[in-house]
């Protein structure tokens, strides 16, 4: 004998809808399965050879900021005389970071300014016999290209282009000032980095008039290249380490 009541089969539009709705959960279920696998394989990919120049470049432009002050200014900076042998200035102070304007010359400002110069940090050292006043500046750049094109830019300039000079009250170099400035680098340029370095009497005694009495000596592009070799030189890319952006 058969049920009773017999059953009462699903009205058609009831089953196909029931069909439907299996359907679009499976597929949406499909979807989290494929979304999730490639955002795994994202995370855990290595990073191709674009990626990692990408994140070179962007933790290079950054050091100027990222980096304590004392490691852009080391304690000691290394310099070779004319004449021959070595000789190390030591600091005296690290400046705040300047505007372009505050940190270079009305001449090396307008020649910069163009690129997009970000800022100008500065230091001032005392050579070894603590006669000379040495200050030493990075002009920074969003990248290499703008850096570059602002070095040239600085060469060709008709006026000398140069930094300001850097003084600290109460020190060895409370005197130094533009007008004592006898030397100056000719912009050396390294990634997104631009240096300068300018030299004279830490007492701020102006320039001889006779240029062959107590010249200082021309240690201005060693300074300046000293700090901007470490300052520039790209570091090994780890995208697995904090502040790497890969």
């Amino acid at each position: 004998m058969g049920e009773w009541p017999p059953p009462v089969p699903d009205p058609p539009k009831r089953r196909s809808g029931a069909l439907l709705a299996g359907f679009a959960a499976l597929i949406f279920l499909t979807a989290l399965v494929v979304a999730g696998i490639r955002v795994t394989g994202e995370l855990t990919r290595t990073a191709n050879a674009g990626e990692r120049q990408r994140a070179s470049a962007l933790e290079l432009a950054r050091r100027w900021q990222s980096w304590p002050a004392g490691k852009i200014f080391p304690a000691e900076l290394g310099y070779s005389l004319e004449l021959g042998g070595r000789e190390t200035a030591r600091l005296v102070g690290i400046g705040a970071a300047a505007s372009c304007d505050t940190g270079l010359d009305s001449a090396a400002a307008v020649a910069v300014r163009p690129y997009g110069c970000r800022a100008v940090l500065r230091a001032t050292y005392l050579d070894q016999s603590q006669g000379s006043a040495m200050t030493v500046g990075v002009v920074t750049f969003a990248d290499e290209r703008s850096a570059a094109l602002a070095k040239g830019r600085l060469r060709s300039a008709g006026a000398p282009a140069r930094l300001r000079a850097l003084a600290f009250p109460d020190s060895a170099v409370a005197r130094f000032a533009d007008s004592a400035v006898q030397k100056s680098a000719a912009a050396a340029q390294s990634g997104p980095y631009v240096a300068f370095a300018v030299i004279g009497y830490a007492d701020g005694r102006p320039p001889p008039r006779d240029r062959q009495a107590g010249l200082l000596p021309d240690v201005a592009d060693d300074l300046a290249k000293a700090v901007l070799t470490p300052l520039a030189t790209p570091a090994r890319v780890d995208c697995a380490e904090p502040g790497w952006s890969c």
